[in-house]
């Protein structure tokens, strides 16, 4: 889970980087960020840089002495360990690429802005869309990052005998941000084909097409029910 999730926040940093290059440095990014190599060796340094981060956690039990609970971070008796190593990667993993991500598509967002030779329509899409990515990139995250330190924490309150009702929110906050963190890889893609207005055309063009088509089917199933009902009051008046 961790190795996909600061994968894809990786990624999604190398992407605003080279979108902010492409948009406000459109002369350098055509020498240093184009072509297969350096795509390649971009991706390699996303996934050491990932690794690095994410292969501590493996050196910490997730499973108690009775082997009766597990746990998805690590076991009670290494919190104290493992909370201080768990903000260290929300700070590299999350914090840092989320303030690049920011930083570059505000600068974007500026650039667009001030684009008059852009057409209005096409301005207005590309900045909507870049707000959606900014919003979208913190709604999936944000809200994870901050109640899985806040869990690890709770669970530290719980062995000093505080609110349990409180600590049982938090694990069930916990929950369902990672679910939410996960659902990003799907909102992605859709985001960007919603704000695509080639493929909006399309989608709206298949819909018109299946419409006509089934308009056209229950036109003609609707004529033989009729015409079925004729016949029968025709052989019934003729007996």
């Amino acid at each position: 889970f961790h190795l996909n999730l600061y994968a894809s926040i990786g990624f999604l940093t190398c992407i605003s980087v080279h979108r902010y290059l492409g948009i406000v440095h459109p002369l350098k990014a055509r020498g240093t960020c184009q072509g297969a190599t350096s795509s390649a060796w971009l991706s390699v340094v996303v996934w050491v840089w990932v690794i690095a981060q994410v292969a501590p956690d493996f050196a910490f039990s997730k499973m108690d002495d009775t082997g009766t609970q597990c746990h998805d971070t690590t076991v009670h008796e290494n919190l104290g360990i493992y909370l201080p190593y768990t903000t260290v990667v929300t700070v590299t993993g999350f914090v840092i690429p989320f303030l690049i991500i920011v930083g570059c598509y505000c600068h974007v967002v500026v650039v667009l802005c001030r684009n008059d030779t852009m057409e209005l329509s096409l301005r207005r899409r590309s900045i909507r869309l870049v707000i959606l990515v900014m919003v979208l990139f913190s709604i999936c995250f944000l809200p994870y990052h901050i109640f899985r330190n806040l869990n690890l924490l709770s669970r530290g309150w719980q062995l000093q005998g505080f609110c349990t009702q409180t600590l049982k929110n938090i694990y069930v906050s916990y929950q369902v941000t990672r679910g939410l963190a996960s659902f990003n890889s799907a909102l992605n893609p859709l985001l960007y084909v919603m704000t695509n207005e080639d493929c909006m055309s399309r989608m709206r063009t298949i819909h018109q097409r299946a419409s006509q088509s089934l308009r056209s089917t229950f036109k003609r199933k609707t004529s033989c029910h009729v015409d079925e009902k004729k016949i029968g009051i025709i052989l019934c008046e003729e007996e």
